[in-house]
């Protein structure tokens, strides 16, 4: 049988000077269309995955291009609803060096922050799944689609779906204390929990001991701390945190850890010259799931989701288009970049 995993959110189109220019600079924009959930989809599709995204789109040609995106990566798009007004807009000005990158939503009102419970037939996008992903953007955009959400996490559990969710927070989307409330709501059907070094804190109060993000160190000891608290708060079965040590918005250094109850791993660091780091984030998501639904072992799954990572901040655009076979060569070692003939 098949492996099947569905993912839910919003796909945005995403506007970007070309190159390094900035907003103030910019004669036109080159067009991407990504989001957390979709970016997850393409990467699963890519490893040979039946993932399905669904989400809702105005049935207009942007929503019919941001499909036809999805396809061309042999993503299942057959249970994407379709009505509503408008695709949600984000503005990226990509950072380097010490001038970080800037985003700029332009969102409200999107057909997806408007749908509602009953818009999507959960039952048969779940038909023959065996997983479902979201993410903490998603239940931000309303309190209807919280409510959406919290529909197809329970429709999932009952139909033995595992439930995988990324944290993600966002405070241009809602504040910490309304993320806390709705999110502890949901972490009662989540299995796999992913966040970062930000989120843990942001959302839930949890925070590593001795750690400052912004300094690019790392306190270990206390990012067990804070996996435990995760994985025992919520009787999680896996808390996996991603690990970004930002020296400059061109050089960070990536890693990972992951506490499944009995044992803390952490994985290799990688050194990263960025090329788009968008996505960083989905792509180790991808990587865990892909991992954990073949039936790797947990150190399998840590490594692979960030060698996949890392390899996403070497690609331009939201989504991580490498394959199994790449992502297993670095994590063999080779990362030293040299034409492959």
């Amino acid at each position: 049988m098949s492996k099947r995993v569905v993912t839910f959110g919003e796909i945005m189109l995403r506007l970007a000077p070309p190159g390094y220019l900035r907003f103030t600079q910019a004669s036109s924009f080159d067009v991407v269309y990504g989001g957390g959930e979709a970016n997850v989809a393409v990467s699963l599709a890519n490893y040979g995955i039946d993932a399905a995204y669904v989400t809702k789109l105005p049935k207009n040609p942007i929503g019919d291009a941001a499909i036809n995106e999805l396809r061309r990566y042999g993503v299942d798009t057959r249970y994407i609803a379709r009505g509503g007004d408008r695709i949600g807009i984000y503005f990226m000005e990509k950072g380097a060096s010490v001038r970080p990158s800037k985003v700029v939503y332009d969102r409200a009102h999107s057909a997806i922050a408007e749908a509602k419970v009953g818009d999507i037939d959960w039952r048969g996008a779940f038909e023959g799944a065996q997983w479902f992903h979201f993410t903490g953007i998603t239940p931000a955009l309303g309190d209807n689609v919280a409510e959406l959400c919290e529909e197809a996490c329970k429709i999932a559990k009952e139909m033995g779906l595992t439930v995988s969710c990324d944290l993600n927070f966002r405070k241009k989307l809602w504040t910490s204390e309304k993320a806390g409330k709705v999110m502890g709501k949901l972490m009662e059907y989540v299995d796999v929990l992913i966040a970062n070094e930000e989120d843990a804190d942001k959302v839930f109060g949890i925070k590593a001991p001795d750690t400052d993000v912004t300094a690019g160190e790392l306190n270990l000891e206390g990012y067990k701390y804070v996996a435990k608290e995760l994985h025992d708060r919520f009787n999680l079965k896996i808390a996996a945190i991603t690990l970004r040590e930002s020296i400059s918005a061109s050089d960070n250094n990536w890693s990972a850890m992951l506490y499944d109850g009995e044992e803390y791993l952490f994985s290799t660091k990688y050194k990263l010259h960025i090329v788009d780091r968008v996505g960083g984030g989905d792509s180790f998501g991808a990587g865990l799931i892909y991992s954990l639904i073949s039936g790797k072992d947990h150190r399998y799954a840590l490594e692979f989701a960030v060698a996949a990572s890392a390899l996403k901040h070497t690609i331009e655009g939201d989504a991580n288009h490498v394959s199994v076979d790449e992502v297993e060569t670095l994590m063999k070692g080779d990362a030293s970049g040299r034409v492959q003939r």
